[in-house]
């Protein structure tokens, strides 16, 4: 058998190994098989299947026999080079021929549901976006994670690897693109089946679950980056631009009476303080335990209007107001009437201000990144993170944004995610951090460059280094110095958060905020 004909025997093999993980994965049933073979088969280029049996395995992922075809369908033109960007088009074009129709996901989940409950169908559907690849838990399991102690309690820090960067000709590509079109933004429902582009990935393996939240239309999807365990997406089935309002409380309260497994939050809806996407409608949830839910209360108030309604300020480092109770429809006036007190309210002394002049006109600044969940005894918990996104001279990327001592870490906004005690930090920190390492190892000709060369990856952690260095040395053995800037990194995120807090953790702080929850009406519990 000569070589080329070798290549194609493994390809026609690597078809009938994805078939048989699709059926054992249930993606596809037993009279899909012949159909799904010869889709594939068909994207190719064969006339004929692989004919000898096959050993019986059982994969935990299509990885294996997927790179056997990206690599074959590069060979034969599928793709024009081997980036990332191209192989994950067609990785998706491959996993979309070995998944039902949407409206045969979606019976499935209704069913589903139906039979055995909404968590069933939850986890029916998060097992088919995992084995079709949608998500890549390959690369998700590349993340770097680890808790950090601190006075609020154990942050979770993460070094996100599992977003793949585009290269430099990619982005130089992408740049003489027109602007999109269609879809219209990654989250739009247009992106379910679409075949993807260099500027817009691949999506024939996304599948969405049809919701209604107040008499409206919405849909439900898994995130392909999963931050957290069952990372969700829920998203307005138009494509219509962020804005908290009631509605928004309100939705947020239905989902999780729809969900009570999930927790489900939204992004603030302003520059700085809001989420990346502010153009799309949406909210994130999914089942994971945050740090934020885990932090005590420091002081409990009641409201005469909202009888059963109780509103604790949160030991956090945000502005975090805790409203909870059994009753949704009195837990969401309350949540309004705190959110329309927040946009218009002033406090000079602690440097909130509600809006500024700006060309003659009004600027709003104060706005609220709203999480809601259930307890276990069935009442409804909505913490209410306050938020401002003012900026001035000294602070020009926001006054509660992180400041520039902590860039060299972490500028991005600070979301939702984070917001709740998750830091999503910047793949280049893992080899950053190997390197400093190495310096605090004595590595003097790394710490050469670093100080020497502007344009050197670590030149932008020059000062941290040498106060490193000052405090610890040049003589750190390797397993010290890693989790020794493990507790950096997670204390600068903690005090990344401090920054983004309206109102500072301070004893004048906590007298601001206490402040704001008297001045609209609310009373101490004894």
């Amino acid at each position: 058998m000569s070589t080329e004909e070798q290549r194609r025997s493994e390809a026609r093999k690597a078809i009938e190994r994805l078939v048989h993980y699709a059926l054992e994965q249930a993606m596809i049933e037993e009279t899909d098989v012949d159909y799904s073979r010869n889709r594939l088969l068909e994207l190719f280029g064969f006339d004929e299947a692989y004919l000898e049996a096959l050993e019986h395995e059982s994969l935990q992922g299509p990885q294996e026999p997927l790179a056997v075809l990206i690599d074959y369908g590069l060979e034969v033109g599928l793709i024009p080079e081997n980036t990332d960007t191209y192989r994950d088009l067609l990785d998706a074009r491959i996993m979309g021929l070995l998944m039902a129709r949407p409206s045969e996901c979606i019976a499935s989940f209704r069913s589903k549901a139906a039979e055995g409950g909404i968590q069933a169908a939850t986890d029916d559907f998060y097992k088919l976006s995992v084995a079709s690849n949608y998500i890549r838990m390959d690369r998700v399991a590349q993340n770097i994670y680890w808790d950090q102690p601190t006075e609020y309690g154990d942050m979770q820090i993460t070094i996100n690897l599992s977003k793949p960067e585009k290269n430099p000709k990619e982005i130089a590509m992408a740049k003489l693109l027109p602007p999109p079109v269609y879809p219209k933004c990654q989250l739009c429902r247009e992106n379910v089946g679409y075949a993807g582009r260099i500027n817009h990935p691949a999506r024939q393996n996304l599948r969405v679950i049809p919701l209604e939240l107040n008499d409206e239309p919405w849909l439900f999807q898994y995130s392909p980056y999963v931050y957290y365990n069952e990372h969700c997406i829920v998203f307005h089935h138009d494509h219509v631009p962020m804005k908290l309002t009631k509605q928004t409380f309100k939705r947020l309260l239905s989902f999780t009476e729809a969900f009570p497994h999930y927790f489900i939050g939204s992004n603030a809806d302003l520059p700085i303080v809001g989420g990346s996407i502010l153009t799309h409608d949406h909210f994130q949830g999914g089942r994971h335990t945050f740090p934020l839910q885990l932090a005590p209360s420091e002081a409990s108030f009641s409201h005469p209007d909202y009888p059963g309604v109780t509103a604790n300020l949160v030991k956090w480092p945000m502005s975090v107001l805790r409203l909870s109770g059994h009753d949704p429809s009195l837990l969401l006036e309350a949540a309004d009437q705190v959110y329309e007190s927040w946009k218009a309210y002033s406090d000079p002394a602690a440097e909130v201000l509600a809006f500024s002049e700006e060309n003659g006109e009004r600027v709003p600044h104060n706005t609220v990144t709203p999480i809601v969940r259930r307890r276990a005894d069935g009442a409804y918990e909505m913490d209410i993170v306050l938020r401002n996104n003012r900026t001035s001279e000294e602070h020009p990327e926001g006054i509660f944004h992180p400041h520039r001592e902590m860039h060299h870490v972490k500028k991005e906004n600070i979301g939702l995610i984070e917001v709740m005690g998750l830091a999503i930090l910047p793949g280049r920190l893992k080899q950053e951090l190997a390197d400093i390492a190495a310096i605090l190892g004595g590595n003097t000709e790394l710490l050469q460059a670093a100080v020497s060369n502007s344009g050197h990856p670590l030149a932008v952690h020059g000062d941290w280094i040498q106060q490193l260095i000052r405090q610890h040395g040049t003589s750190v053995p390797p397993e010290q110095a890693e989790e020794l800037l493990r507790q950096e990194v997670g204390s600068k995120f903690a005090r990344i958060l401090e920054h983004a807090g309206v109102f500072k953790t301070d004893p004048a702080g906590r007298q601001a905020f206490t402040r704001f929850v008297r001045a609209i009406g609310y009373h101490a519990i004894a």
